[in-house]
């Protein structure tokens, strides 16, 4: 049972630490691939295109030549999507999708060198109304139409709701492995944890969705650990470079649970699959989102939230991946810092910088945060 288990963490580790290897198989398999820019891209519409999403976070590439298009203080993930982009990495793409979810994703597609094609929109940050929805619906319109123009392929509205139930599954498949997988930090390590999300932006959906739910109930059908070091939630963009992980399990620290916008805050939240239109059901998912600090929250939940999934999942402390240089998630901690501070709730905020290359500071603080507890 547990070689079974080792086939499919293997294989998606191998996916989302080479994801090259798996994006010119689909290529050479006669898909078309278009790329999404964090963090809430319309990946329905491009699946309904019959095309293949391919996220682009960027990696832990030296920047020389994204510097002249981009201000220093961009964050880390803008400055490698340019760098690989002007380095001709991204050609093998048909198109770009670009949300403009913050001040440098507003710029990235007047920013765009490459071959293909960009797309730009806009989600609506007051979100409570109405209108909200009317505008989000006609901004998809406007992805849907350049989709077509640019793949050649007619986007049904009966294909886009058939993308949402493939779509929906998918989160829900990430959602039970997350549970199950809280059980286990003997086995899924936080990189492991991590590959495993991450692995989705580089694969079609159906697989990803099978290889999960099968790996789930491989865990389920082994005992849960008695883990006698720290637990932790993870909050902010993403957990990377990789090598920083690796240093939690040297530390005997699990990750049981995350608010990362690069894995659970795509997962955590559904695109109704009724109750109107396609694209007004998708328009409506962006509504129902909560404790993003990309998506406008004038209650600023985001606190409370985290308070709750840290009791809920029987956790000691938060560690805050704070992404450098990025201003909506700063926002947020000046916000929920305080608020753990009221509450006694142990944290500690780690800096994330893809160009990293050291990482003994986070040692360090990582460190101290488990002396603490």
């Amino acid at each position: 049972m547990m070689s079974r288990a080792n086939d499919i963490i293997n294989e998606l580790t191998k996916i989302a630490e080479n994801p090259g290897a798996s994006i010119y198989a689909l290529k050479n398999s006669g898909k078309k691939l278009v790329g999404v820019l964090p963090v809430y891209t319309p990946e329905e519409l491009i699946h309904a295109a019959g095309a293949v999403p391919v996220g682009l976070w960027g990696g832990n590439v030296p920047i020389a030549e994204a510097r002249a298009y981009l201000q220093p203080f961009a964050c880390s993930i803008m400055q490698s999507v340019l760098e690989l982009e002007l380095r001709g990495t991204y050609d093998v793409l048909d198109a770009v999708v670009i949300p403009s979810l913050c001040d440098t994703l507003k710029c990235m597609g007047q920013k765009w060198k490459g071959k293909c094609p960009s797309i730009q929109f806009t989600h609506p940050q007051n979100r409570a109304i109405e209108a909200a929805n009317t505008f989000l619906v006609a901004e998809y319109e406007i992805v849907r139409r350049r989709l077509e123009e640019i793949l050649g392929a007619k986007i049904t509205d009966d294909a886009i709701a058939a993308s949402i139930l493939v779509y929906n599954a998918n989160r829900r498949a990430l959602n039970a492995f997350a549970e199950e997988a809280a059980k286990h930090p003997d086995v899924i390590t936080p990189a492991i944890r991590h590959d495993v999300f991450k692995s989705r932006w580089f694969m079609e959906k159906e697989k990803h969705t099978a290889l999960v739910e099968e790996l789930t109930r491989e865990l389920a059908a082994m005992p849960a650990a008695d883990w006698q070091g720290m637990k932790v939630i993870l909050t902010g963009i993403t957990a990377e470079p990789k090598e920083m992980l690796d240093i939690f399990a040297e530390l005997g620290i699990a990750v049981v649970g995350d608010d990362l916008a690069q894995e659970s805050r795509q997962t955590r939240t559904l695109v109704p699959e009724e109750g109107g239109a396609p694209l007004y059901r998708m328009a409506k998912m962006w509504q129902d989102i909560r404790g993003c600090s990309l998506a406008g929250d004038f209650k600023k939940v985001r606190g409370q939230m985290l308070m709750d999934m840290m009791k809920a999942k029987g956790a000691d402390a938060i560690v805050v991946c704070m992404m450098k240089f990025c201003d909506p998630e700063e926002f947020d901690y000046a916000v929920y810092n305080t608020q753990f501070d009221n509450a006694g709730v142990k944290y500690v905020m780690i800096e994330i910088d893809q160009e990293a290359t050291a990482f003994e500071q986070i040692r360090t603080r990582l460190q101290g945060l488990a002396e603490m507890v």
